[in-house]
């Protein structure tokens, strides 16, 4: 069986490490048991990590680094100016990282809980043969399929 790869975005990797029960929790374990491959890069990590301390604090920021090792996500190298330039006019420049990272990468599927920069109307139209949702939408195509 082919194993789906999941672009892990730092805002679902926040919300798995403030909330255990949530969605972006049950993906990354279902990473975590092998049924997809979490993919990501050192920068959404550092994103990630950054945000978890200043906001959620000392246990969540346990958490994530707890879930981080049973995870083991493949790390991506990032990606050129180029292909981030190429992205900035889709996503704007603080997320075109991770758009191209998401498209270097050449994951199934990004995960992100960004919708006001990933679920636009530019986005849809930008042809970029990746598929973009959230990890609740994820779990219910999931399930539904």
């Amino acid at each position: 069986m082919d194993i789906s790869k999941l672009f892990i975005d730092a805002s679902v990797l926040i919300a798995a490490a403030g909330s255990p029960e949530g969605s972006s929790s049950f993906v990354l374990e279902l990473c975590k048991r092998g049924r997809f491959r979490a993919v990501c890069t050192k920068l959404v990590l550092l994103e990630a990590e950054r945000n978890i301390h200043r906001k959620l604090g000392a246990e969540a920021l346990l958490r994530f680094y707890q879930g981080l090792a049973r995870l083991d996500p493949t790390i991506e190298a990032p990606p050129t100016s180029e292909e981030m330039a190429a992205c900035e006019p889709i996503v704007g420049k603080k997320d075109a990282h991770v758009l191209a990272a998401a498209l270097r990468s050449e994951a199934d599927v990004l995960l992100t809980l960004d919708r006001r920069h990933f679920m636009t109307e530019k986005v849809r139209d930008a042809g970029l043969g990746l598929k973009i949702a959230t990890p609740g939408d994820f779990l219910r195509e999931l399930i539904e399929g």
